[in-house]
């Protein structure tokens, strides 16, 4: 992937999850909009700079053929993904929404099986569409 498409692919992604998070949200918690809204596009900002830095990373690793790669191979790239990101927005979640740690445990407990889920479901999706529509440059 370019890095252009790296790019490309992270703010789709974010703004996908940012609407579902903020609509989520104002369902779940009593904060006010401005304080939710804050609070993911915070998210969301440091989610896009881990997302490039850890899909680089992961890419390298597990190689750049991402259409072929399957359930096993999503599912430890999404936790992997999650498991990195909860370290920053645990601590940012109590914050900004002055809430317990027991209330954001499970607050964020349920956003990343949301998040796992949707980055799973989402990442193989967007390589799907990609594979059809770009072709893979024959190694030289």
């Amino acid at each position: 992937m370019s890095f252009k498409e790296r790019i490309f692919h992270s703010v789709l992604f974010e703004i996908i999850a940012l609407l579902c998070f903020m609509v989520a949200a104002s369902f779940v918690t009593k904060a006010d909009t401005k304080s939710v809204a804050g609070l993911a596009i915070g998210l969301s900002m440091i989610a896009m700079t881990w997302n490039y830095i850890y899909n680089l990373v992961f890419d390298r690793v597990f190689g750049e053929n991402r259409a072929s790669r399957g359930l096993k191979i999503r599912i430890g790239h999404g936790l992997g993904f999650e498991l990195g990101l909860v370290f920053v927005s645990f601590p940012l979640m109590m914050w900004v929404l002055q809430l317990d740690f027991w209330t954001v445990f499970i607050m964020d407990a349920g956003v990343v099986i949301f998040f796992l889920v949707y980055a799973i479901v989402y990442n193989w999706c967007y390589d799907t569409i990609r594979s059809r529509f770009i072709p893979m440059v024959a190694a030289s």
